[in-house]
């Protein structure tokens, strides 16, 4: 251990001095790491393990510094290059929309989760970019195009599945203030990354930077539910070990051969068996409420970018209300449907966000806990699939029966906590799923609620898109 820290401090120092030489400032930290809810150590170890020097050193040529974020996702840097990729295209590269616009969209999104950290971090890219001071006093000094966006941005953020083509034609139909299509799409795409980027923030608990002479310094509170002083942090909370976490490593991997033998032996499930499955599975999500939530009031310069903040999540199957209809997956798909529109609209970045939600799907170490060589392919479609039914999309060709095999209530919570409402995750939440496993396999976990409930935004954003125009 000694010896890969030594390491890690020269090669630390090395970067450094690559980066002085290019005049790169490097942002000071806190000193509490880049997570309160992983140890720092266990951040630098497996990401030096893992991670290639020149993508921290790419990080800091982009943008001038190695984020808390980067340094969470450099436990997994396969995803991490394609998440930049994608990232750097939406912000940095040629599009539609004028660069100060596109920070302030992404303003306007992380605020519908209560994300400081975002909100303060693209206040500052925002006025790098040359946008008028005065737009971040609120959404109402901001120009009335920007200000259309709200409805969306807030259906978006909470509740997708509401969305239709009257929502799409308000926006393509108001006169001066009118979105192109190709805006649009831009537009969207923004909102539901930094939407989900919010889920990673809070889910990670990922800290905020301190520069006192960064741009944004001072302007961004402090993450309700990642400082360490936020009662979200359950300061002093460890995660419980012992011989009933190392039972649930061990029951995991029996279910796990237990489906896996069950699908080549039992003969195979009517496509009703399938649909009774994934009805009774979203009635259960309805139980699955965090017990712990503590309600923060949003801060002053959260709020001011926030209309209608009693808006949020609510269970797309609540009892004795009228829903809307289930999305099933197999009438409009990514792959068929919503990737060609993207493509078709805003070249590049479809086939960037193909690539993003492949890279986290198959990601896998071949590793459970202590275990090595395990099919984890079940456990992954698992997660991605229960986060789809929580915002009511269905697939045919799934057997529901799996999610309630393979995740135990303490990662439902967790799982719906952080993609639906992830400004009431606490750390508490955090350490109480999976006890066993390391951090790096709960981040991982994390990344694919990021990616699921983007793509299940998309998914709801892009129908009503192509319906508009059918």
């Amino acid at each position: 251990m000694r010896v890969k820290m030594n390491q890690m401090e020269k090669t630390h120092k090395e970067v450094t001095e690559q980066l002085q030489t290019r005049g790169i400032k490097i942002p000071r930290q806190l000193g509490r790491g880049p997570s309160s809810f992983i140890p720092v150590e266990e951040i630098l170890q497996e990401g030096a393990e893992r991670a290639q020097r020149h993508l921290f050193i790419e990080a800091f040529l982009s943008s001038g510094r190695v984020d808390n974020i980067t340094m969470v996702m450099g436990l997994h840097p396969e995803y991490l290059t394609s998440f930049w990729k994608t990232q750097y295209l939406l912000l940095r590269m040629d599009g539609p929309l004028p660069y100060h616009k596109r920070h302030y969209i992404a303003i306007m999104a992380a605020a519908r989760h209560q994300c400081s950290y975002l909100v303060g971090f693209h206040m500052g890219e925002f006025l790098h970019m040359g946008g008028d001071p005065e737009w971040l006093r609120g959404l109402q000094f901001a120009p009335q195009k920007l200000r259309n966006l709200n409805e969306i941005n807030k259906i978006l953020a909470h509740r997708p599945w509401l969305i239709t083509k009257e929502h799409i034609k308000a926006l393509l139909k108001t006169g001066e203030n009118s979105w192109s299509l190709a805006e649009l799409i831009q537009a969207l795409v923004l909102l539901t990354h930094y939407h989900s980027l919010a889920s990673f923030v809070f889910g990670c608990g990922v800290n905020l930077e301190s520069d006192p002479e960064a741009p944004h310094a001072g302007q961004a509170p402090s993450p309700l539910g990642c400082d360490s002083s936020s009662p979200g942090s359950d300061e002093g909370v460890h995660a419980p070990g012992g011989t009933d976490a190392m039972e649930e490593v061990e029951v995991l991997m029996e279910r796990m051969k237990l489906l896996q033998e069950c699908q080549l032996d039992e003969e195979e499930v009517t496509p009703e068996e399938m649909e009774t499955c994934f009805e009774r599975e979203k009635r259960e999500s309805l139980l699955v409420t965090p017990a712990d939530i503590a309600e923060h009031s949003l801060p002053p310069n959260i709020l001011c970018f926030v209309e209608d903040p009693e808006f949020g999540y609510k269970d797309f199957t609540r009892r004795g209300e009228q829903t809307p209809p289930t999305f099933r997956a197999q009438d409009y798909t990514w792959e068929d449907h919503g990737y060609s529109l993207i493509n078709r609209l805003y070249p590049d970045v479809g086939q960037l966000l193909d690539e993003k939600f492949q890279v986290v799907y198959n990601l896998t170490y071949h590793t459970i806990a202590m275990h090595s060589g395990v099919d984890t392919s079940m456990l992954r479609r698992a997660i991605w699939n229960y986060v789809h039914c929580v915002f009511g999309i269905r697939y045919d060709d799934y057997d529901y029966r799996e999610v309630n095999q393979l995740l135990e209530r303490s990662l439902k919570i967790y799982i719906k906590t952080v993609a639906c409402y992830p400004e009431k995750t606490t750390k508490r939440m955090y350490t109480h799923f999976w006890r066993h496993f390391k951090h790096s396999e709960k981040v991982h976990i994390n990344l694919l609620l990021l990616e699921a409930r983007m793509q299940a935004a998309l998914l709801y954003a892009l129908r009503a898109i192509t319906r508009y125009m059918t």
